[in-house]
């Protein structure tokens, strides 16, 4: 009984985890499909980032802290709704991208 709750529980975890690919589908209207693109024709391209600076960044515009090219506020509410842990998996799927 020990065995099947513990495996119920450790499926369930597995499917809360977050998916960066699917949280990436709304940056993608910007930042094009391969983070290629200088969003709104401001700020800097995506791509070639690592995931420690993208994070950086998503959480510095998250708390309101980070203002590049006048993009904060759009990017805060883009990432409100985000917890740390997606915006770690939303990260490591952008730098992962070739």
């Amino acid at each position: 009984m020990k065995k099947i709750a513990l495996a119920m529980l450790f499926a369930g975890v597995s499917m809360m985890a977050a998916d960066g690919k699917a949280l990436s589908a709304k940056c993608t209207a910007c930042h094009g499909a391969s983070y290629e693109k200088v969003a709104l024709g401001k700020g800097t391209v995506v791509k070639g980032q690592s995931a420690a600076a993208i994070e950086t960044s998503l959480k510095g515009y998250k708390a309101g802290t980070l203002n590049k090219a006048g993009m904060g506020a759009l990017m805060k509410g883009q990432v409100a709704a985000m917890s740390d842990a997606d915006i770690k998996a939303l990260s490591a799927y952008i730098a992962g991208i070739k």
